[in-house]
């Protein structure tokens, strides 16, 4: 691809994209995620999706790649046990928990992800002040507080669509499974086909807070 990775795109050194662009490249990952585990003949988990893994055209239309990790299920399968698979800091919990994987993990991963296309940052980056670290950790704190703006620096954004896509963010990374939506019911969440319910409270979370600290997400 002539434009390279997301990775180069979304944390080059010369500014942020356009919100505009990254709104359409969230809804191009979707669609791309959407197609492997609901419209492919088989079913297929891609086990490592990170902004290394998509690639910008010269339109700026993201696609994934990168499939050497990824996980092709059985005729009438949902799960599959396997080993461990992925890049830390963007691996569901799951993963470290010894359960079985679904398509789950790749929504938890497109959670992370989104959060970093809204950002334009790291999920993790120890160069910046404690409580933002761990960004699936201060966009709770951010939202509690009601300063989604800080996430975005105070770039002007429009905020009903910012708040949508935190709580689109805050649904795919929950920490059981079961809880995520398919990637057919993010897309639709995108399209604002579907209204965007509020998610649990991120108090309920605990748990997966201490579980993933940044020391685990930097470990290779």
């Amino acid at each position: 691809m002539t434009n390279g990775s997301l990775a180069d795109f979304l944390f080059r050194s010369d500014g942020r994209p356009a919100w505009e662009e990254r709104i359409g490249i969230v809804l191009n990952v979707a669609q791309g995620i959407l197609y492997l585990h609901e419209e492919c003949v088989t079913q297929i988990i891609h086990c490592d999706i990170k902004p290394e893994n998509i690639l910008m055209s010269e339109q700026k239309c993201a696609k994934l790649a990168d499939f050497g990790l990824a996980k092709l299920l059985k005729s009438e399968h949902t799960r599959t046990h396997t080993g461990f698979r992925g890049t830390r800091g963007y691996i569901a919990p799951e993963w470290l928990r010894n359960m079985p994987i679904t398509v789950k993990a790749d929504v938890y991963s497109f959670g992370v992800v989104l959060l970093e296309i809204i950002c334009c940052r790291r999920s993790v980056n120890m160069d910046i002040p404690e409580d933002q670290v761990v960004l699936e950790n201060w966009v709770y704190h951010c939202l509690e507080a009601d300063e989604l703006h800080k996430l975005v620096e105070d770039e002007e954004v429009d905020k009903t669509k910012l708040g949508g896509m935190i709580k689109i963010v805050l649904w795919c990374i929950q920490y059981e499974p079961s809880l995520r939506p398919s990637m057919k019911k993010v897309v639709l969440m995108l399209e604002g086909t579907v209204e965007i319910p509020a998610p649990p409270n991120p108090d309920s979370q605990s748990q997966h807070l201490e579980f993933l600290t940044p020391t685990e997400w930097l470990t290779d």
